[in-house]
């Protein structure tokens, strides 16, 4: 009979943490440690798959906090995500009559029934420009990570 070894952190393993996720000035983006801990399962797209990496292999009780370059949690900038949309095509979306407003997190419906989002970067009299890039993509972050529990 064996033992499974849940002592540190696998692909597929149900992980229990808190979690600080934060810009390089030190603004935070989440932050679990004042409230209830986050559970995770690790490969169930949760996390970026980089964020997800780093766990993999801590022991619970560990606590670190890791400096992550440019672009590595959630890719680089595409400029060629960065595209117009016209209003038509707005309004094809059921958001006609909608006021919107520089930075705001549009979602629309993909051709498969899926949903994806851009920041609405300005509106022009026939289209608008939109970043279709994550939000965080092409950002330094720091990653703080203290494991409670695995399963």
């Amino acid at each position: 009979m064996s033992i499974i070894d849940i002592s540190e952190v696998k692909p597929g393993s149900h992980v229990t943490l808190h979690y600080r996720l934060s810009l390089a000035d030190g603004a935070d983006i989440v932050n679990t440690f004042g409230d209830k801990p986050a559970t995770l399962l690790l490969g169930a797209g949760q996390l970026a798959p980089p964020l997800e990496e780093i766990l993999v292999g801590m022991k619970v009780g560990r606590q670190s906090t890791f400096q992550l370059e440019a672009g590595r949690a959630f890719g680089p900038r595409n400029p060629d995500l960065i595209q117009r949309v016209s209003l038509a095509a707005l309004r094809e979306n059921g958001m006609i009559g909608e006021e919107f407003a520089p930075g705001d997190l549009i979602e629309f419906n993909a051709p498969d029934g899926g949903r994806y989002a851009g920041v609405l970067k300005e509106i022009g009299e026939t289209s608008a420009l939109f970043d279709f890039n994550h939000p965080l993509a092409g950002q330094a972050l720091t990653f703080e990570v203290k494991i409670i529990g695995i399963l």
